[in-house]
């Protein structure tokens, strides 16, 4: 792994310490669990829940981005990872709002449905994380 000097201080890394590689972990099993999935039901199932399975397959998209920024290090890419966590956030609440008031538009379950039920809650509690972890990474 190389290191490189923004600000003086080495970046590369910084991000997947402590904390920060716990989410790496989780972010990288999410990314696994939701392309897959959205793989397997846009292949078989996309006519019963093309809404579900299609925001699925965004988040898969999300969490895959944020893994790589979150490897990768840097001020960019840190950045890059925060907008990536405040949307990803924004998608979990507005979906599993959407999921809630009106369940007849996702006659199958996403990855956010219900705030991230299905997948004890992660995806809710995720983006906190990583936006909490990456500001006080910038802070570092």
């Amino acid at each position: 792994m190389t290191t490189t000097e923004t600000e003086g201080a080495p970046t590369t890394g910084r991000l997947v310490k402590g904390p920060g590689l716990l989410l790496v972990w989780l972010y990288g099993v999410m990314s696994v669990g939701a392309v897959s999935r959205s793989i397997y039901q846009i292949a078989t199932e996309f006519d019963r829940a093309p809404l579900a399975y299609g925001l699925s397959a965004v988040a898969a998209v999300v969490y895959a981005f944020i893994t790589y920024t979150l490897v990768r290090g840097g001020e960019t890419a840190r950045r890059a990872a925060l907008v990536c966590c405040a949307a990803e956030l924004a998608g979990v609440l507005v979906v599993g709002t959407w999921t809630l008031v009106e369940p007849s538009a996702f006659p199958d379950a996403t990855v956010w449905s219900d705030y991230g039920y299905g997948y004890v809650f992660i995806p809710v509690l995720l983006p906190l994380t990583g936006i909490w972890w990456l500001r006080r990474a910038r802070t570092a």
